[in-house]
């Protein structure tokens, strides 16, 4: 097994020189300096942008390829694929990003649940009924913000 040149940098990454706006993204995670509440250095991490639009883009080819599915079957699937992405990127002080991609996919659903006739199927009304009918997950992160701040955390 060998290193990919093209993939593999060094990153100049310490408290003492975070006003260089070194950051990095490992593993579909965005890794910055930043301040905690109590205004000490910390490490800040989110979804990578990239990622996070190409999730979206995904999650918009999925529904407009699925749309004449039930809508049963499509909120089972939805309900997957945020669940999983919630898994995934729930990491302390994510919250942002899980909220910008829930918000997103919900728009994209309802956009494409209009245009399964020629007239519109949902008002942001119904459908927010219906969200809550098939009991699509909101965001919420997995990790635990005391196990962070003590180090409880293993990364292997």
């Amino acid at each position: 097994m060998e290193l990919a040149e093209e993939k593999t940098r060094i990153v100049s990454f310490s408290r003492f020189r975070k006003y260089e706006k070194s950051s990095f993204s490992f593993l579909g995670i965005e890794f910055r300096w930043g301040f905690n509440s109590h205004g000490k250095d910390d490490i800040k991490r989110r979804t990578d942008r990239k990622r996070l639009k190409r999730a979206i883009a995904e999650i918009a080819e999925w529904c407009k390829e699925n749309r004449h599915q039930r809508i049963g079957k499509q909120a089972a699937t939805i309900k997957a694929k945020l669940q999983g992405h919630y898994n995934y990127y729930g990491i302390a002080g994510n919250k942002e990003s899980l909220k910008q991609f829930y918000e997103g996919v919900k728009r994209i659903w309802y956009k494409w649940l209009n245009r399964r006739s020629q007239r519109r199927s949902y008002t942001w009304k119904e459908y927010h009924k219906m969200l809550e009918c098939h009991n699509i997950p909101t965001p919420k992160t997995t990790e635990n913000w005391q196990a962070y701040r003590q180090g409880q955390l293993c990364f292997t």
